[in-house]
């Protein structure tokens, strides 16, 4: 049987991040249920329900352990282990928040950003987040540069607002799209995802450029909302 294992408090950065805590029992399971290299791990259903956990917060440990080289995840096939965890756990990559956790944090921070955009953005403000979105779908194809539009357009609405702590709070949650972020994006993110993405904000532009308050936070939180289900669903 699994041991419980308390999950980490609010604001005690001496506790492991919930992804750490799920993929250390993860590796218990495979030890105590003699699962060896090669072999196939339970469903993504089956085993959030093994170990009472959210199907995001299971995916972020999955992720976790693939960096690590505990386990291979493949597309339309299943999760498979890949060597054997030893007592010593994997070496997990960094400490800092989950991509679920930074997106609950923008979703919040950054629908109020869009908002008070949309009550005091400049022209040449508005003409600045028109140039980030134009510049996505220049380079729709290239990730990088496809990736560095992205943040240009969330900060152009972050400017927008002329308040500098808020550029500053979202240029800290871009900075925390570590290894974790970037591997669960290269598995999950689809062309129609990246498509939806560019519609969504065209959407919010439009909401910022007619000065409408309630529509740039609405589509804002939507276009967040959407990319927290294709990732934590797949």
């Amino acid at each position: 049987m699994l041991k419980k294992t308390a999950l980490p408090a609010d604001g005690n950065t001496h506790e492991p991040r919930l992804y750490r805590v799920v993929a250390d029992r993860i590796q218990e399971l495979i030890r105590n249920e003699n699962i060896a290299a090669g072999e196939r791990l339970p469903s993504e259903r089956d085993l959030a329900t093994k170990l009472s956990v959210s199907r995001a917060s299971l995916r972020e440990a999955l992720i976790a352990l693939e960096l690590g080289g505990v386990i291979e995840v493949r597309g339309g096939s299943g999760v498979y282990v890949s060597e054997l965890p030893e007592p010593a756990e994997a070496d997990l990559p960094e400490a800092g928040p989950g991509p679920f956790e930074v997106l609950s944090a923008r979703r919040l921070i950054e629908s109020e950003i869009a908002a008070i955009a949309a009550r005091v953005a400049t022209d040449s403000a508005i003409d600045a987040i028109l140039k980030a979105v134009e510049e996505m779908e220049k380079h729709h194809a290239n990730y990088s540069s496809n990736e560095q539009a992205d943040r240009n357009f969330h900060l152009a609405i972050a400017r927008a607002t002329g308040n500098s702590a808020l550029v500053g709070s979202l240029n800290y949650l871009w900075d925390q799209r570590g290894r974790l972020w970037h591997k669960l994006k290269e598995h999950f993110q689809t062309e129609e995802l990246r498509q939806e993405t560019l519609k969504d904000h065209r959407r919010i532009l439009e909401a910022i450029a007619a000065h409408d308050p309630a529509a740039a936070r609405k589509a804002m939180r939507a276009h967040l909302e959407r990319v927290t289900r294709t990732f934590s669903r797949g």
